[in-house]
């Protein structure tokens, strides 16, 4: 989970009741009405802002709030309530979300409200690849997976949310079966892999680096994004 490279910020409001956990809406094209909207997870939403910048795709991306994925059950209905919302001022709403625990709710907001979604399971499959996580886990099953986003906000979101800052002795009832972090390495500069090995050391685990930079991502959003005969979502 992480505070990548911010795009321009939109002249709508926020689109999380919690702005705490997560960045406001990104893009320019939310003024005029017009182009896409990309109701994100908080996780991956800033990574997405910066690659419909470089690309010059009038998206514009309205994050909810990445301590969702601790509830994962809440993530569809919050995902119908904000494309609801959004489809007034955009010719189509888009859901930069894996399934993300939702075990196919998400799915059935999608068919439900004409919205399409980023390809796989999780936001680790848009980084790494599927083949590549089921070499992880083949390889150790017991393997905790990082991203950036992940790395820079650790304490908070797991430590905290785990309770782990306030009684550490939980920590083998939460990280008892794990033997190894990997840490899916985005941008991995010097302070980055030094929060990464101390997020790694506060759960006592041995860290790998793999570097996938966000090609998956980009590839991932590119097909969402131009995908032929995009169309104006109805239903909604």
């Amino acid at each position: 989970m992480s505070s990548s490279p911010t795009g321009p910020t939109s002249t709508t409001s926020s689109s999380s009741s919690s702005p705490s956990d997560a960045p406001a809406p990104t893009g320019e094209t939310a003024a005029t009405g017009n182009g896409i909207a990309l109701i994100a997870c908080g996780a991956i939403a800033q990574p997405a802002a910066a690659i419909a910048g470089r690309h010059g795709w009038p998206l514009d991306v309205h994050p909810l709030p990445p301590l969702l994925h601790n509830q994962p059950q809440l993530i569809a209905g919050e995902v119908r309530r904000l494309a609801r919302d959004l489809t007034a001022s955009y010719d189509e709403v888009l859901v930069g979300y894996a399934d993300c625990g939702t075990y196919g709710a998400l799915d059935e907001v999608c068919r439900e409200l004409g919205l399409r979604r980023l390809p796989g399971l999780h936001c680790y499959d848009l980084y790494a690849g599927e083949s590549r996580l089921e070499r992880f886990f083949d390889e150790q099953p017991g393997t905790y997976l990082l991203t950036d986003f992940l790395v820079r906000s650790f304490a908070r979101t797991v430590l905290q949310e785990l309770g782990l800052d306030r009684w550490p002795e939980l920590r083998d009832d939460y990280f008892g079966q794990y033997t190894r972090v990997v840490w899916l390495a985005q941008q991995p500069d010097p302070e980055l892999r030094a929060l990464a090995e101390s997020a790694a050391g506060r759960i006592g685990l041995p860290l790998t680096v793999v570097e996938t930079g966000d090609s998956g991502l980009e590839r991932a959003l590119a097909d969402l994004v131009g995908t032929p005969g995009r169309h104006t979502n109805r239903g909604l």
